[in-house]
């Protein structure tokens, strides 16, 4: 691993090789427990699940992380990691509901997580071109993203039952009042001020 590689306060490299581990380990448990559902490890008649074994990865790579810094071993550690991580999120539905592993939470908190790691890598990454990008919207071009947004959103609750679906109504009359509150400010002449004698 090159120097230059581990001189910035973020490890790209190392991120990835996590995140990859992550991924194919939450991917890969899910389908053995798909493929082999009977298959369980009983310990005195203790049923160990595997984000025990997840925790158990999480916590050495961390502790080696901490306590044994080595250059050559850090993608090691963003390997066990990862996997780790990978085990503990695939049984989060087991976890938040206690017993249910086909719980849509698993599901969730993948999304969520990747979505994170995206997110903060871009952010990470391109951090002076979104400040750029970002700082040079006017207010009212942010509070107009805010109304195509929950706009938007808004849609989502009328797909749904009678009672959910009135809650899309309020969203989506905000939306529509910020967007047409933005247009009318836009189109508005200013007035110009007679100068003071």
């Amino acid at each position: 691993m090159s120097r230059e590689f581990l001189g910035g306060p973020f490890r790209h490299g190392l991120t990835f090789i996590a995140t990859l581990a992550f991924v194919a380990s939450f991917f890969g448990s899910r389908l053995f427990a798909t493929l082999f559902p009977n298959t369980v490890v009983m310990q005195g008649g203790i049923h160990l699940h595997h984000f025990w074994y997840g925790i158990a990865l999480i916590s050495v790579a961390g502790w080696m992380g901490i306590a044994w810094r080595n250059e050559r071993l850090y993608r090691l550690y963003a390997v066990l990691y990862g996997l780790g991580a990978g085990f503990v999120g695939d049984e989060v539905g087991l976890l938040l509901t206690f017993n249910n592993y086909q719980s849509e939470l698993t599901y969730l908190f993948f999304i969520a997580a990747i979505s994170f790691v995206i997110i903060a890598t871009l952010f990470l990454r391109y951090r002076a071109q979104l400040q750029e990008e970002l700082l040079k919207l006017s207010l009212r071009e942010r509070v107009a993203m805010v109304g195509v947004y929950l706009t938007g959103f808004s849609v989502f609750f009328f797909f749904l039952s009678s009672g959910v679906s009135l809650v899309g109504i309020p969203l989506a009359l905000g939306g529509l009042g910020i967007l047409i509150w933005v247009y009318a400010r836009r189109r508005k002449p200013r007035t110009v001020q007679p100068a003071a004698r």
